[in-house]
């Protein structure tokens, strides 16, 4: 059974362009795009702290080890200028130690003796902590 007659012209039917939905697509990839941005810049800072905490371990690995090396370089230095070092070395070079007549007491043009001055000591660096 037909029930339409072959013969019958059928319209044709034109859809509405709907607007908002471009605008919604264009705000949807918008929002994509910032969120994956978000992701991409957090990770980067993840990375950045990273990097950076352990440029801060080998900077502290390097800081203790010249420090060590410091005070080593410190504890020579005092072995090679302490008194009884200096005066084997004089020693060997062949001086010998002052003695009283070798010394000569300069008057002043007033005649009168100049006042000794204070000798200060520099206690040594091992000793300031």
């Amino acid at each position: 059974m037909r029930r339409l007659p072959l013969t019958q012209r059928n319209f044709v039917v034109f859809r509405e362009r709907d607007t908002r939905a471009l605008s919604r697509l264009a705000m949807l990839l918008f929002c994509g795009l910032v969120l994956a941005g978000g992701f991409v810049f957090a990770a980067g800072q993840h990375f950045a702290a990273v990097r950076y905490g352990y440029e801060s371990e080998r900077l502290r690995c390097e800081r203790e080890q010249l420090l060590e090396e410091q005070h080593r370089l410190l504890l020579e230095r005092e072995q090679a200028t302490s008194p009884a070092r200096l005066e084997s070395a004089a020693r060997g070079l062949g001086l010998q130690p002052v003695r009283p007549e070798q010394l000569e007491i300069k008057k002043s043009d007033n005649g009168i003796l100049p006042r000794p001055a204070t000798a200060f000591v520099n206690p040594s660096a091992a000793l300031r902590r």
